[in-house]
C-alpha cells in the first residue's frame, strides 16, 4: 500500500491482526510470544515509512479461551512479565513505541490488560479494561476484575488511549477521554468473537469516532471467529469510508495519522462545541 511520506504532524501505526493459537502451558504460551514478535518485526522491516507505534489486540498474549482463562494462574503475568520482556526487546531494537495486550496478575487478582513500552525500553503505563462482558461467548466476570483508572500517553504530539473490547460499548468513556483528557486516538483493542454481538460491534466504533471527532482504531485478532478490524477517522463519508481489514486472515496494516484531519473535523461540524454544559438539572420536561 503507497503511502506519503510522513510529516512532522503525523503518526505512523502498524495495526497487528495477528492470530493467536489455542494454549494452556506457559511454554505455549511464550512460543506464540515469540512468534509474534518475529511477525512484527518482518512487517516494521517491510513498512513503507518508518513507524511510530506498534498496536496488538486485547490479550494479544493469550488465547481467549475457558481452557485458557483456567490456567490464567500459570498464563498471567505481572507488568514485567514474559510480554513485556519480549516486547520491550523490539521496542528497542526498531525504536517504536508497543501497545500490547496480556493477562495482568497482581494481589492474588486477574486483569485484561494493556501496556505500553517506549523506544528506550521504559514502561511508559497501563490499562485494565474497565467494563468486563459477561454475554455471547465472553465470561470475563468468572476469571478477572475490572479496572480502576484510564491511561493515556503521547507520541509525536499526539495523545493516544487504549481501551478494551466491550468497552467501546459504554459512550461515557470514550467521551471522558476525549473531552477530559484531550484524546485525539482511542486505540480500541478487542477479542471480538463471531456470536450474535459481532455485527454490532462495527457501528460503535464508527460512532465513538465520530462523535468524539477522533481517530479510532479498533483491532481485533485474526482466526476464522474474528478478524474484520476497522480503522475510523475522526470524519468519515463517501470519501473518507473507515478502513476495513482482512475477514478473518492475518493482517498487519501501516496507518498514517494526521492531527490536521482532527483539527478538520472539528472545525466544520462543531459537535463538540456545541455542547450544552447540563443535559440534567438545567433542563426542564416541556410539561412541567
Amino acid at each position: 500500500m503507497h503511502q506519503d511520506p510522513p510529516s512532522s504532524d503525523t503518526l505512523s501505526l502498524l495495526a497487528c491482526q495477528i492470530t493467536v493459537p489455542s494454549m494452556t502451558t506457559t511454554a505455549e504460551r511464550d512460543a506464540h510470544l515469540k512468534a509474534s514478535v518475529q511477525k512484527v518485526r518482518h512487517a516494521l522491516k517491510s513498512a513503507c515509512n518508518p513507524v511510530d507505534l506498534v498496536v496488538l489486540p486485547e490479550l494479544s498474549s493469550l488465547d481467549y479461551a475457558p481452557e485458557t482463562f483456567d490456567a490464567l494462574e500459570t498464563l498471567a503475568e505481572p507488568l514485567d512479565g514474559p510480554s513485556f520482556i519480549a516486547w520491550r526487546a523490539l521496542a528497542m531494537e526498531a525504536r517504536v513505541h508497543v501497545c500490547y495486550g496480556f493477562a495482568r496478575h497482581e494481589g492474588g487478582q486477574y486483569y485484561i490488560s494493556m501496556a505500553v513500552v517506549g523506544p528506550n525500553g521504559d514502561r511508559i503505563g497501563h490499562y485494565d479494561k474497565l467494563h468486563l462482558a459477561q454475554f455471547g461467548a465472553s465470561s470475563e466476570k468468572a476469571y478477572f476484575t475490572r479496572g480502576d483508572h484510564v491511561f493515556t500517553f503521547e507520541v509525536k504530539g499526539f495523545k493516544l488511549a487504549p481501551i478494551i473490547c466491550y468497552d467501546i460499548r459504554i459512550p461515557e468513556l470514550s467521551r471522558t477521554l476525549a473531552i477530559d483528557h484531550d484524546v485525539t486516538v482511542i486505540l480500541h483493542c478487542g477479542a471480538y468473537y463471531r456470536d450474535e454481538s459481532f455485527p454490532t460491534w462495527h457501528p460503535f466504533a464508527i460512532t465513538r469516532a465520530l462523535e468524539n471527532q477522533v481517530y479510532l482504531l479498533s483491532l481485533n485478532r485474526a482466526g476464522p471467529t474474528y478478524g474484520n478490524s476497522l480503522f475510523c477517522p475522526p470524519w468519515q463519508d463517501d470519501h473518507t469510508p473507515p478502513l476495513s481489514f482482512k475477514e478473518t486472515r492475518e493482517d498487519l496494516r501501516q496507518i498514517t495519522l494526521n492531527m490536521q484531519s482532527v483539527t478538520e473535523a472539528r472545525q466544520k461540524y462543531t459537535f463538540l462545541g456545541d455542547r450544552l454544559p447540563d443535559y440534567g438539572a438545567g433542563l426542564s420536561p416541556a410539561n412541567a
